[in-house]
């Protein structure tokens, strides 16, 4: 289990445990994988399936800060993004991802105010 140290009041601190959060599909390999990889080190991990359960305006917005912008967490290789003809179309992508979770490059691995976008092995050692 993974600990930080967390403020607790104004002059206490508490050590608590880190929560990590793996956001895609269960059809997504490279999800599976991120799951795989958590499991096998004995870390907890809570899986969110974002094609039933969408996520919120704050949380893109602060998945793209962590990441470094918007660009980086939509898949313009992916099949939706064809299925759905966004290349030649001006589109608010804050709705589009709401309302199409597919359009997300999987997985996006949070903990606390960090976050990766796609298999970032390194990064989660």
């Amino acid at each position: 289990m993974i600990f930080c140290w967390l403020p607790f009041g104004q002059s206490r601190f508490v050590m608590s445990p880190l929560v990590i959060q793996i956001i895609g599909t269960k059809k997504c390999s490279e999800t599976r994988k991120a799951e795989r990889f958590f499991k096998e080190r004995g870390v907890t991990a809570h899986f969110r399936d974002a094609a039933q359960k969408e996520l919120s305006a704050g949380e893109i917005k602060n998945i793209c800060n962590a990441v470094g912008g918007l660009d980086a967490i939509i898949d313009r290789g992916g099949k939706e993004f064809e299925k759905r003809n966004l290349k030649y179309i001006s589109v608010d992508w804050m709705k589009a991802l709401q309302r199409w979770p597919k359009l997300l490059k999987t997985p996006i691995v949070r903990c606390g105010g960090r976050a990766t976008v796609g298999p970032a092995k390194e990064t989660w050692q």
